[in-house]
């Protein structure tokens, strides 16, 4: 891995450099057409796309549940008693998160308040391709359980010799009500709009590819969407108390991912710094997926060594990784320095792939930076807030000038006069 020792504000600027954003007008452009030919030509269209993109020819894109039941059936009891395990301690977690509406009566003539109402239908996107992910299904379908959605479906591209029995079984698992075997950005466009066979959603979560990722945004508005998810990171602060061999296989873990993953580390060990490099290297050539996490770690990642433990904290929030372990000596006892983390990871024995599985906590989390501004996937992800407010006549007339002054220096006279109204004689 590459190794950096520069300055503090050196290092901050290359970390920018790392993380900077790019669109490719190419793909809006391909992805604008396909969610514009689905809207306007629904099954027709994803039929077609069907064809073009995944070689399999759809005449109902919806799986029927016998086969669901007989996939899940079919599982393994060591898989099955996987997902059970991630199933109740993501439960667990998760439940820790539903919120409570509230009402203020504390001023009499004067209620105000706030329900806490569940979204009615949510759309989970399942990636396909290169490999299979149940554990996505019961990540992001069980928070919106828990928060009380009433119907959650789910997308997820169709293969050729049928979808993987793991995922269905996962999806019958968490509770998923249908299952359509649709994908890439026309299977976003499916659940943003509708079609004959698929229903629209009120909002899609799960992560996909880049033309995944374009559909989302710019179906946005339309429906809600969880977050544009980017390829996957992690970050890892060390020192020399930390195991070479453990960090590599962390770092590792996250450029098995993608191409365009990053795995950094910063550290105050020079000598921690050539061991980890040295061992990825070692640990690379053993991977089956080494072709997809080699150019991550040439290209994406590097390992810098810092003065301080204050400034490998000042690295790491300014790449406001998705994944952060943090491997020294007591690491709760710094937390408080976290700024920027879509998850962070506590101590030797916190690898990352346990919040991937069974942890409890969301693996649908932040990537590129947006940790500076959002969050994990939660429940709070399934809900709207509506307000409310109830006035007496006596309380509103308290109040009158304020409102009739306020509206007439925003230049709406008719606002004013909505409030006089009520006290004209």
């Amino acid at each position: 891995m590459k190794i950096y020792k520069e300055s503090l504000d050196t290092m901050l600027s290359i970390v920018r450099d790392y993380t900077q954003q790019t669109t490719d007008m190419e793909i809006e452009r391909r992805v604008y057409d396909i969610i514009a030919d689905v809207r306007t030509n629904g099954d027709v269209a994803l039929k077609a796309y069907s064809e073009k993109f995944d070689g399999v020819s759809i005449e109902d894109f919806k799986v029927p549940q016998e086969e669901i039941d007989a996939a899940y059936e079919s599982l393994s009891d060591e898989l099955k008693a996987a997902l059970l395990k991630a199933k109740a301690n993501i439960t667990e977690f998760h439940s820790r998160e539903i919120e409570q509406g509230f009402v203020d009566m504390d001023t009499p003539g004067i209620i105000r308040g706030q329900k806490v109402i569940p979204l009615a239908r949510v759309g989970l996107y399942v990636p396909g391709g290169t490999a299979a992910y149940p554990s996505t299904i019961i990540m992001t379908a069980l928070p919106a359980k828990i928060a009380g959605v009433k119907e959650i479906v789910m997308v997820t591209p169709p293969q050729k010799d049928g979808i993987n029995p793991a995922v269905l079984g996962a999806a019958k698992l968490a509770g998923v009500d249908a299952v359509y075997q649709v994908g890439g950005a026309q299977g976003v466009a499916a659940l943003a709009y509708g079609t004959e066979s698929i229903p629209k959603v009120d909002k899609i979560v799960g992560p996909g590819n880049i033309y995944v990722a374009t559909a989302k945004r710019q179906v946005f508005g339309q429906v809600d969407i969880d977050m544009i998810a980017g390829p996957s990171e992690i970050g890892v602060i060390a020192d020399d108390s930390a195991n070479p061999v453990h960090l590599a296989a962390d770092l590792l873990s996250q450029a098995e991912h993608d191409p365009r993953a990053r795995a950094i580390m910063v550290t105050t060990s020079e000598k921690l710094a050539n061991a980890v490099s040295d061992e990825v290297e070692r640990q690379l050539k053993l991977l089956p997926r080494e072709s997809i996490a080699r150019p991550a770690i040439e290209n994406n990642s590097y390992i810098a060594v810092m003065d301080s433990v204050e400034d490998m904290f000042t690295v790491m929030n300014e790449v406001a990784p998705e994944h952060l372990e943090i491997q020294l000596p007591d690491p709760m006892g710094y937390m408080s320095l976290v700024q920027n983390a879509g998850s962070v990871f506590l101590g030797a024995y916190a690898s990352e792939p346990l919040g991937d599985y069974v942890g409890g906590t969301n693996h649908v989390l932040p990537t590129s930076g947006t940790a500076r501004f959002s969050s994990p996937l939660g429940v709070y992800d399934f809900v709207k807030r509506t307000s409310f407010t109830q006035f007496t006549k006596e309380r509103l007339e308290e109040v009158a000038t304020h409102i009739t002054t306020l509206a007439r220096t925003e230049g709406l006279e008719a606002h004013a006069r909505a409030i006089e109204v009520r006290f004209e004689k």
